[in-house]
């Protein structure tokens, strides 16, 4: 497809309605709805860990033919408590996305996730394949240690090095080899200022690298306290504790668990936060699995291309029945 002829988002709406789901452990996890209310149901599953929803993400399906469900992970956006550690796992998530369907009397959906969300995704169809209709991930990441090793320890930094020594250097030398053990460790210092400084490193980092053209807006945001707080706590925690999984390859070994669900993978070439070895790793294991690279994007979903891509996906699956 040529530029020319790429896809654009919907139109922006307002969510029909929205709530605060207990979930248990204290956590309250927030929730809305959008598009049509006998649509087929899609819940749209963020990134991060400790990412949060935006309004941008209701734009990706046609709100006249899906029940377009958001949520806020546990800790994060506008769920309480914020930037919360306490039993906040992949698998309590997990449980949250089925306690969540079975709130909305929803009995099989599509799974819409990026980054993190094709994670959390796939751990979700895994544990509940009769639940799912169909997935389309998208930037895909299976939190094994070499691709953390490649953010947070050598490979983008030779790409973006400027950036990744102004991150590096937060650090004192003697603590840079274990990078990530020293940011949890200032993270959850006792101390705000020097969570909060810790937490602006660590997010603008990434922001930094999100799309194949750097956005300084992005890097704002990013930084700005209230969103890095959440974001680099929740997300350095699952990290420094290797996504709560038993192994390294844990996704890709229980993936003959969903290989008869219809999927769509979309990544970018220039993914420099999570390398298209990522998605080509799985569509190898799901050979079934429909894998879209697009050739002139990275890692942000808002990128042209990718948007095209996702787009166009919803679009195909709109009719899956069984839902």
């Amino acid at each position: 497809m040529s530029a020319r002829d790429r896809l654009g988002l919907y139109p922006a709406i307002e969510p029909n309605r929205h709530g605060s789901l207990d979930v248990g452990d204290g956590h309250h996890i927030y929730f809305e709805e959008c598009g049509n209310p006998r649509g087929k149901p899609v819940v749209i599953v963020h990134g991060g860990p400790g990412g949060g929803c935006n309004p941008s993400m209701r734009r990706y399906h046609d709100p006249s033919r899906y029940r377009i469900v958001l949520f806020d992970q546990r800790g994060c956006g506008r769920s309480r408590p914020r930037a919360s550690l306490d039993a906040n796992t992949t698998w309590h998530l997990v449980a949250d996305m089925e306690r969540l369907r079975r709130h909305l009397h929803i009995e099989r959906w599509q799974l819409f996730g990026g980054s993190w969300g094709s994670t959390l995704s796939l751990a979700y169809a895994e544990t509940h394949p009769e639940r799912v209709t169909d997935l389309i991930l998208r930037g895909v990441f299976l939190l094994r240690r070499s691709e953390l090793d490649w953010f947070y320890k050598e490979g983008c930094g030779w790409i973006f090095p400027e950036e990744f020594a102004a991150f590096r250097n937060h650090i004192p030398p003697d603590e840079q080899a274990d990078i990530i053990g020293a940011y949890y460790k200032r993270l959850t210092d006792p101390d705000p200022t020097i969570q909060i400084a810790a937490a602006r490193a660590w997010s603008i980092w990434e922001g930094s690298t999100v799309s194949l053209l750097q956005d300084p807006e992005r890097v704002r945001l990013f930084g700005a306290d209230a969103y890095a707080i959440a974001f680099a706590r929740i997300e350095c925690h699952y990290f420094m504790h290797n996504g709560f999984f038993d192994r390294d390859d844990e996704l890709l070994s229980r993936i003959g668990r969903v290989r008869k669900i219809p999927c769509t993978i979309v990544h970018g070439r220039y993914d420099m936060v999570t390398p298209v070895k990522n998605s080509y790793d799985l569509a190898k294991a799901w050979p079934e699995a429909d894998l879209r690279i697009v050739p002139d994007a990275g890692h942000a979903m808002t990128e042209p291309g990718i948007v095209s891509e996702l787009v166009a996906a919803t679009r195909r699956n709109a009719n899956t029945v069984g839902w």
